[in-house]
């Protein structure tokens, strides 16, 4: 059975045995537990992660009322980090919870840069996949403009099934810009 990182990288680039093995030996595996904050408002982030096992979220907080807006998720075989800290060194505007136990994979922003430069396939991927994760992103905002509440909620269960039964309610509908009440109502429907 391939490793899932392979996988997902050659989803875009092949590899052969010898490219992967230095691709991975440029990660390294961690664990977290379920509520563990991998990156906190504030922190340098040094690492991006792809997901082996479990699920995080990533948030902001209003500063005034300390009310959380999900940003974003990541389950198995997804990549996460606050980007713009990873990328260009300054403090984390979001945070990065476990939402359940976690094995993941950290690439640090060197080792990164690194694989970027001696490895043409594994740059190539990371270009593809960062184009695909910005057409996401940008549905994402269409949809939060000029979508309905029950728009907004029926197109997460149909994008991400397995995430609707994993994730809670309340951090389903800060994501959706919602109040709880309203998915309840929309779940029941």
């Amino acid at each position: 059975m391939l490793h899932p990182l392979r996988v997902h990288i050659e989803s875009v680039s092949k590899l052969t045995d010898e490219e992967f093995e230095y691709i991975l030996s440029h990660f390294t595996a961690v664990k977290y537990k379920k509520h563990n904050m991998l990156v906190r408002e504030g922190d340098l982030v040094k690492h991006e992660y792809f997901v082996l096992k479990g699920c995080l979220r990533s948030y902001i907080t209003h500063p005034d009322t300390g009310k959380e807006f999900t940003y974003s998720f990541a389950a198995e075989n997804w990549w996460i980090s606050e980007r713009e800290a990873f990328t260009k060194g300054v403090p984390a505007a979001t945070a990065i919870e476990c939402l359940e136990d976690c094995e993941l994979l950290a690439l640090s922003h060197d080792n990164r840069m690194k694989l970027g430069r001696e490895l043409w396939k594994y740059e190539h991927y990371v270009a593809e996949k960062g184009a695909l994760g910005y057409v996401a992103i940008q549905k994402r905002m269409q949809l939060m403009l000029m979508g309905s509440p029950k728009e907004r909620f029926e197109n997460f269960v149909e994008q991400y099934p397995q995430l609707y039964s994993r994730i809670s309610k309340t951090i389903i509908a800060s994501y959706l810009g919602v109040s709880r009440e309203t998915i309840s109502r929309l779940y029941r429907k």
